[in-house]
């Protein structure tokens, strides 16, 4: 491992924070603590920690000694200083003289003696860092430390690969008891350049904030020079089938699997969403024939088991052209993987006296034999973050398997960690959105009410596909929504595009829940006069897109079994025919029929189908010189023409929009068309 220490950009943080008033050893804080979280060797979504010891004014204006640490949950890798709170730090250094301290009073002491008392929470592990007594102090889950750590003799390699340069901590969940041992172990040699702690991680420490870096640069060297001797063989691969099937395929029906009924409301689901590993690292450990061994021991760290579980899902190969067997393989191993997981939490429950509520018991890692790794979460920000850490973790199993044989902390430790309030913290406590863990695909995403649409799925919690035949427009569509939004080309007139772009959402989300069906566009004429080619043109993009966008959306569906919504742009031409406009209205009301086939078709299914009749919203369709046109054919003014309904009021593409979201909640509403349009008498369903 190199150094990435740069003395011109440590030196321009300096001078950049200096202009904000704020010193040199809070901004080389910063400087170190970004090169250490942005290296994923050493550190992963929120994990470690640093800290600095300075003097800085309290709210009185008063010069006071203080840690900054890392506030918990705060992501290393684009720190600033304000995730750096400072505690008093002789507040702290007097609890070690007791003899124990509960981890309620622990929080509660370090938030009393908080400079600014608005500032998040610091490191669970911040009295480790106020008990050692150097300036700088980094703390890393570094993977090559991890695969020497976890083995059954991980201590005694450890001493042997240190050579008097890192002293040893014993295994000791996170908090004051370790802080204590971890200071007492220091002290007994105290010219040691960091702390190894088992199965967890290193400390290192120094007087600046190169010097702490760069001993933690060092001693993670050490540890990769050990692993690359007398390594052996790892991972013989297990018999698999002659052709596996596609993730395009499988991950809907692994989705399915790993979905549960919401008894709380008839027909909701409690669905999550998928992240795809398959390098050929993560290809060798999930072939391996000794998968079942090795994969199932348990966590590298207990700081993933939050994020992670304590063990995946192991499910078979997936067989091409047997998909009907995994599927049912999938839903068993998941039943499996429940009953495990209850009979697990109940007897560490039994044991810490049952004061616990079981937490979600579903997996968030899947290892699939020929295909590679899934991560599993309620957005695709956890399941990428799943996916990164159990990536990480095959690395770190691989390495202690050459060396030895991969050991992980005792169930009993795991559950500990796992259902410690400190480290459940850490995911925060905010409400799930409605359409929390949901997939939705919207087409003319690059239009006004596509993206319109877009924006009101992803602000209720879906995460949104966005589809449309202009690239570049969608594109910037997606960018401007932000978070893990997806956009891509798709012509819905080419089966061929169609299939592919709901292969892609497969392939990025893991499968669909909610589609709008919403590109569209217009073609005028007498209807006795139109040519027979504009009137198939149309037909193509405003009946047979729907068709082709539904077919494909309801195949996805069906393989995940746990129901979902088409939803459809009708407009109210399908029931109040407008002048010189029969090439659009005539596939409109094919369409409307489409929606309430499939209402009819696939309701068993739990698949709704409903539409919203939209008319006159300034969009892509209806253009300046389109509103000209209509506003002529009907007799009207411009502005009358747009306001013309009961209520007087131009209707935009936000009121679609909320429509069509309305829709998607419904759970008991299926072959509903809802009108959008101010109030329109002549159009009205009913």
């Amino acid at each position: 491992m190199k150094s990435a220490w740069i003395d011109g950009d440590a030196r321009a943080l300096v001078n950049r924070y200096a202009r904000d008033g704020i010193g040199s050893d809070i901004a080389l804080r910063v400087y170190t603590t970004r090169l250490l979280g942005r290296d994923p060797l050493l550190v992963l979504h929120g994990g470690g920690n640093t800290s600095v010891k300075t003097a800085i004014p309290d709210l009185l204006g008063d010069t006071t000694d203080v840690i900054c640490i890392k506030g918990s949950g705060a992501d290393m890798a684009d720190i600033e200083p304000a995730g750096l709170p400072a505690v008093r730090l002789d507040r702290l250094r007097k609890l070690r003289s007791r003899a124990a301290l509960s981890d309620e009073d622990m929080v509660r002491v370090q938030r009393e003696n908080l400079l600014d008392p608005g500032a998040p929470n610091p490191s669970v592990e911040t009295l480790l860092h106020a008990f050692l007594p150097h300036k700088f102090v980094d703390h890393t889950h570094a993977t090559a430390v991890l695969s020497l750590v976890d083995q059954p003799d991980g201590e005694a390699i450890c001493t042997e690969a240190y050579d008097g340069r890192a002293s040893i901590v014993p295994y000791i969940m996170p908090g004051f008891a370790l802080a204590k041992a971890a200071a007492d172990v220091f002290e007994k040699a105290p010219d040691v350049d960091g702390l190894i702690l088992h199965k967890h991680g290193i400390f290192t420490f120094g007087e600046t904030a190169r010097e702490a870096y760069e001993r933690m640069i060092a001693l993670v060297t050490r540890a990769e020079e050990r692993l690359a001797r007398n390594r052996k063989a790892v991972f013989v691969t297990a018999q698999l089938p002659q052709a596996v099937a596609p993730r395009t395929a499988v991950a809907p029906l692994l989705r399915g699997a790993a979905s549960l009924k919401d008894d709380r409301t008839e027909g909701a689901w409690r669905r999550l969403i998928l992240d795809f590993r398959a390098t050929p690292a993560v290809l060798d450990f999930v072939n391996g024939a000794e998968v079942a061994r090795y994969s199932q021991a348990g966590v590298v760290t207990p700081d993933h088991t939050i994020r992670t579980k304590n063990w995946p899902l192991l499910l078979p190969a997936p067989a091409d052209g047997k998909l009907d067997d995994f599927k049912r393989a999938a839903h068993d191993a998941v039943a499996a993987f429940i009953d495990n997981y209850m009979a697990y939490f109940a007897r560490n429950n039994e044991r810490v006296g049952g004061i616990k509520k079981p937490l979600d018991p579903l997996p968030r890692i899947a290892l699939v034999p020929g295909l590679g790794l899934f991560g599993l979460g309620r957005s695709k920000k956890e399941a990428r973050v799943a996916a990164d850490l159990a990536e990480s973790a095959i690395g770190t199993i691989t390495d202690a398997e050459a060396i030895g044989r991969f050991e992980s902390i005792p169930e009993a430790d795991m559950f500990d960690m796992e259902y410690w309030s400190l480290e459940q913290a850490k995911l925060g406590a905010a409400k799930e959105l409605p359409l929390t863990g949901q997939v939705a695909a919207i087409t003319g995403a690059a239009g006004a009410i596509g993206f319109a649409t877009a924006k009101a799925f992803a602000a209720a919690g879906a995460e949104v596909a966005l589809l449309d035949v202009d690239d570049a427009g969608v594109t910037a569509k997606a960018k401007a929504i932000g978070g893990a939004a997806l956009a891509m080309r798709c012509d819905v007139t080419d089966a061929a595009s169609v299939q592919a772009a709901f292969d892609t959402i497969a392939e990025t989300f893991g499968g669909v829940d909610i589609v709008v069906s919403n590109a569209g566009a217009a073609w005028q004429g007498r209807i006795g006069e139109v040519d027979e080619a504009t009137l198939r043109k149309s037909f193509e993009l405003n009946f047979y897109g729907h068709q082709r966008v539904a077919q494909a959306a309801v195949k996805v569906m069906l393989a995940q079994s746990t129901g979902g919504c088409l939803l459809f742009n009708v407009s109210k031409q399908a029931v109040n025919p407008g002048p010189n406009f029969g090439p659009y209205g005539l596939p409109k009301a094919a369409t409307l029929f489409l929606v309430r086939q499939y209402a009819v078709d696939y309701g068993a299914d739990g698949i709704r189908a409903n539409a919203v009749n939209a008319d006159r919203i300034r969009s892509g369709l209806l253009t300046g010189e389109f509103l000209a046109e209509r506003s002529k054919a009907r007799g009207v003014s411009e502005k009358d023409y747009m306001s013309g309904n009961l209520l007087h009021r131009e209707v935009s593409a936000d009121d679609v929009a909320q429509a069509f979201l309305a829709q998607a909640l419904a759970l008991k509403t299926t072959a509903d068309v809802t009108t959008v349009d101010g109030g329109n008498i002549a159009a009205a369903m009913r």
